[in-house]
């Protein structure tokens, strides 16, 4: 018999909170608000060992932050529904506001290059002097990308830096607020004489606003 008679009721609230309370998940919830995935496919974007990776996702499901389709012998999951990354990015901000440590290590990761935000790129769309750069992975670029972003994936680019320009300023992108491509990439491109800054909030950031994401 339950202690007292909201027990119960608290129990179900309490699986959200565990199915959030973990830095593996929120990591996958993230990846998956760019665009559905396989579980072999999420492992390696999320950067997580595929079985762990098959584990979490289990979790999520049986929270319903989660959804998935099967084609053939491939299962595809994707996010229950818009009100997940709703949720993510209201969980995001508070958090922001309430924890020192996480604004430090978003300022020691991110904040520091002082990105470009989705409306000052949305008015330097058609300035020949900006070029947009999609540093995501090519599958993930061709579910959905920014207008007139070029797709060159992190890994990619130091073998490619002879397609870029010097006489332009380079918006690198990658997935969400928190995700560390993009400025890995700027980071990279300004010590090779580039002038680069990342896209505040990445693609996410971009959708979030209510702005236009192309597809391949």
């Amino acid at each position: 018999m339950a202690e007292y008679p909201e027990e119960p009721i608290y129990q179900q609230l309490a699986r959200i909170g565990k199915a959030f309370g973990s830095p593996v998940r929120l990591r996958l919830l993230d990846v998956l608000g760019e665009r559905e995935r396989t579980v072999e496919e999420l492992a390696e974007d999320a950067g997580i060992p595929l079985k762990n990776t098959s584990a979490q996702l289990q979790q999520l499901r049986a929270a319903h932050l989660v959804s998935s389709r099967k084609v053939g012998t491939r299962v595809y999951y994707r996010l229950a529904d818009e009100r997940v990354p709703q949720f993510l990015g209201r969980l995001r901000d508070f958090a922001h506001e309430r924890l020192a440590d996480l604004r430090n290590a978003v300022s020691d990761h991110i904040d520091s290059l002082e990105g470009v935000t989705a409306d000052e790129l949305a008015a330097r769309m058609s300035d020949p002097g900006t070029m947009v750069l999609d540093v995501r992975s090519a599958a993930s670029y061709a579910e959905g990308h920014l207008p007139g972003a070029v797709s060159l994936p992190l890994a990619e680019l130091g073998d490619r830096l002879d397609e870029l320009p010097h006489d332009v300023e380079i918006v690198a992108y990658c997935g969400g607020p928190f995700c560390v491509v993009s400025p890995r990439a700027v980071r990279f491109l300004r010590d090779h004489g580039y002038r680069a800054r990342p896209l505040e909030g990445g693609i996410t950031g971009w959708r979030d606003s209510g702005r236009r994401v192309d597809t391949t």
